[in-house]
């Protein structure tokens, strides 16, 4: 019981401010400061003002007011919404079924070969370093719906006349998605030649010994060892596709005939349509509705698939 006694002594001893201070408390604090300012002002603060703003009625112009939940209602009974959700989708969708398989069936390719492997990885983490903007307003070139456009032009070679790839509703979406695929894949591929080189190559070798093809090697030793680094990609894509902005705001400004408003397009729209005086109270509505779904989406992804990902 005593010696209970006199480490429950030391423990609240340790526990004062003169403790504290003496063994480095201070310091510690001083060196964090910095970082929670910066990190407090560039990143909590706009994220608690945007909360209290989707409650205001503002246009950074004028005295705010709060209005309660009125913003999202406005937001709820806008039509456009529901189409910019439905487009949302529809780009999340296409980018799954291309944009995620591409850079896996890459990176697998590339750690097969045996000679320029690290040219072949340059090349396809090129499209990543060029800037954003920049890759937009080239393919924006390539796709000129004139005969004399880049794609038409190789179109034309094989006898298909010229297409409207971003004058056309139906063809629109489909050749952001594209531009985005190729823009993104380059930093997935990375990813996965770095989590291939972790794979034992003692499984490889069992696998050449019972004479595994290189298809059965896929689909029972690489697939199986990136499941972690999958899932981890597959939300990350969900979410990335869902705040597809870049694209639509530069191809087509959400046309033809707002085929490609996205949900962060019809934000954008909402605060600086109108220049000064925009629905800032709106826009920052729908900006936490999407966040809110998106953290919904995230907890409940990562909650089925723990299991998976560990066994």
């Amino acid at each position: 019981m005593a010696l209970r006694t006199t480490r429950a002594q030391r423990a609240a001893v340790r526990r004062t401010p003169v403790s504290w201070f003496r063994s480095g408390g201070l310091s510690t604090v001083v060196f964090l400061l910095p970082l929670l300012v910066v990190f407090g002002l560039f990143s909590w603060y706009p994220i608690v003002r945007s909360v209290v703003m989707s409650f205001q009625e503002t246009n950074l112009v004028t005295p705010s007011t709060f209005v309660g939940l009125q913003n999202f209602q406005d937001v709820l009974n806008d039509p456009l919404l529901w189409t910019a959700v439905k487009n949302t989708l529809y780009f999340a969708l296409l980018g799954l079924l291309f944009g995620y398989p591409v850079p896996l069936v890459a990176a697998v390719l590339m750690s097969e070969v045996r000679r320029f492997k690290g040219l072949y990885s340059a090349l396809a983490y090129l499209p990543v370093v060029i800037p954003p903007v920049v890759a937009v307003l080239l393919w924006k070139f390539f796709y000129d719906a004139g005969p004399d456009g880049v794609f038409n032009t190789i179109l034309g070679a094989v006898g298909i006349g010229p297409v409207s790839w971003l004058q056309d509703s139906g063809s629109a979406m489909p050749a952001l998605v594209l531009e985005a695929t190729w823009a993104a894949a380059g930093g997935t591929v990375i990813i996965y030649l770095a989590a291939l080189t972790g794979v034992s190559t003692d499984i490889y070798e069992a696998a050449e010994i019972d004479r595994a093809g290189i298809w059965r090697k896929i689909w029972h030793v690489t697939l199986p060892q990136l499941r972690g680094v999958l899932l981890i990609t597959f939300i990350l894509q969900i979410v990335g596709t869902a705040q597809v902005f870049l694209e639509p705001f530069l191809f087509t400004g959400g046309g033809p005939a707002n085929s490609t408003t996205t949900v962060l397009l019809l934000i954008y729209d909402y605060a600086f349509a109108n220049s000064l005086g925009g629905e800032y109270g709106m826009a920052t509505a729908l900006s936490i509705m999407l966040a809110v779904v998106l953290g919904l989406l995230s907890a409940i992804y990562f909650r089925l698939t723990r299991t998976w990902s560990k066994s």
